[in-house]
Parts: C-alpha cells; structure tokens; sequence
C-alpha cells in the first residue's frame, strides 16, 4: 500500500455526489469537501499507510469512520439552548488549530503548557467544536458555556481498570464516550484518586480516549508509564500529548521522563 493506492481507496469508500476531492500530492494530503457547504476535512495520507501495515483495513476504517462523522457535524445543525447537558469540554495539544479552516476562533481555555481545553457539542457518535459563530448565533457567553460543560463532565462515569507492573498500580479510564481525557477536568475525581494512591500520583492523557492515572512507587513506574504513553499517543484517533503530568495540591505539571532511568524533570504549568 502505498499514498496513490491510499488515496483511491479513500475516494471510493467516501464517494458521494455531494462530495469533492483534491489530492495535494506534495503534501500528500488529500481534502474531502461537501460542495454545498463548501467545508470539509484534510488528511494526511503516509500516516494512514503506516498504520496500514500494521492494522490493515482497520487503519482504513477509522478514517472513514472520521470523515463521515466530521462532514456530518458540519451540516447539522447546533441548538445550545435547551440542550445543555449535550456540552462538554474537550483536551487537545496546544498545537491544534485555534479556529476553523473560514477562519472561526474556537472557544478555548488555557490548560497546560502541553494541553488546552475545547468545547464541543456533543451530536450522537460525533461532536462539533463549539466556535465564535455558534455563540454569537446563540447569543451565549463564554462562561456560560465553561460552567456547563464542567458540571457535565463531572456528571460522567469513572469506572476504571486496573493493572499492576513491579510493585506500581495504574489505572485506565477508556470508556470510548469521547471525554475520557476530559475527566482529568474532573477535581473532585481526581481528588478522589489521590487518596487512593500511596505513592506519586502520575496522570496522561496521550489521547481523547484514555485517561491514565498511576500510583508511581519505583523507576520503573515513571518507565512503564512513559512507553505507555508513547504507545497510546501514536496509536490513538486524536493524539494530544506524550508527556505525563505530576499531580499535587490539585494542580498538573508537565514532566519529561527520560529514557529507562525513572528520571524526571518538570516542565512547569500554565
């Protein structure tokens, strides 16, 4: 498999009348438009192949999965009012675009310095991030809509997993509801958490739909951890951040761990 036969594949699975390709071959990207709105998706192919030799027609599926999802949340329409419990917060990188590609700033929150909080709308098996257009449509303000969606994600459920590795427990939230990253917006949850843990408490998440918590009590934890998160982040839908974050006095702070030693250094937070 190789970018052209990707990229053939793609058209053939995402056909429609209503649909526009266009392949950037020195990018290698290809753009799957919806013509009447004139909006659409851009996705980069190598990295779809090289998820391809590894997961085959699974990596395809995913993309398809995305795209279809993506294109529908830009034509339904989004209706604040009267459908609060439907808005929720969403972690991202602080590398994700700021604003839509017609040039609308999304409504954001600083986080990390590695993370920083969306909103979306929550529209069934996908959600729309929530933009300058949809408040002013609406007529909300951006506290309104924060206070929301923090009592909303506090509403989900935290049923956790549980695995231990030489002497360390960690715990995996992954309940593919979309937010398991944004639990970690949860205080009280991992507040909760805290007193559970006798060791460090050490928290990721590498992508949306995973949130991992570890009760840290040798080197080898901050390593087990670190290859975790590094796995879950290039294997995960919508990655956000490698890195792990210290938990203490109910704050995050970044921290690197190098190597196979159980060093650490911290990063600072924002």
């Amino acid at each position: 498999m190789d970018s052209i036969k990707m990229k053939r594949e793609l058209e053939s699975r995402l056909a429609g009348d209503d649909r526009l390709f266009t392949y950037d071959r020195k990018l290698d990207q290809l753009r799957i438009e919806h013509k009447t709105i004139g909006k659409g998706i851009t996705i980069s192919l190598a990295g779809i192949v090289a998820k391809w030799h590894s997961e085959n027609d699974k990596a395809i599926d995913e993309v398809v999965y995305y795209v279809e999802e993506g294109l529908r949340a830009m034509t339904d329409t989004v209706q604040l009012t009267d459908h609060e419990k439907k808005i929720f917060p969403v972690i991202r990188s602080t590398s994700f675009p700021t604003e839509a590609e017609e040039g609308i700033a999304f409504l954001t929150e600083e986080h990390t310095a590695e993370t920083k909080i969306y909103y979306a709308f929550d529209m069934g098996t996908t959600y729309r991030l929530i933009d300058a257009r949809i408040m002013e449509k609406e007529g909300w303000q951006a506290s309104r809509i924060k206070e929301i969606a923090l009592f909303n994600v506090r509403s989900l459920k935290t049923t956790l997993k549980e695995d231990q590795v030489a002497g360390n427990t960690f715990y995996f939230l992954n309940s593919n509801d979309g937010y398991d990253a944004s639990r970690i917006l949860n205080k009280g949850f991992l507040n909760d958490m805290q007193k559970r843990i006798s060791g460090t408490m050490v928290l990721a998440v590498p992508h949306q739909d995973v949130l991992i918590i570890a009760d840290i009590q040798n080197n080898t934890g901050y390593d087990v951890l670190a290859q975790m998160a590094m796995s879950f982040f290039a294997n995960g839908r919508v990655p956000i951040t490698a890195l792990s974050f210290l938990y203490e006095d109910g704050e995050l702070e970044p921290i690197f761990i190098l190597g196979k030693t159980g060093n650490k250094n911290g990063k600072g937070s924002q």
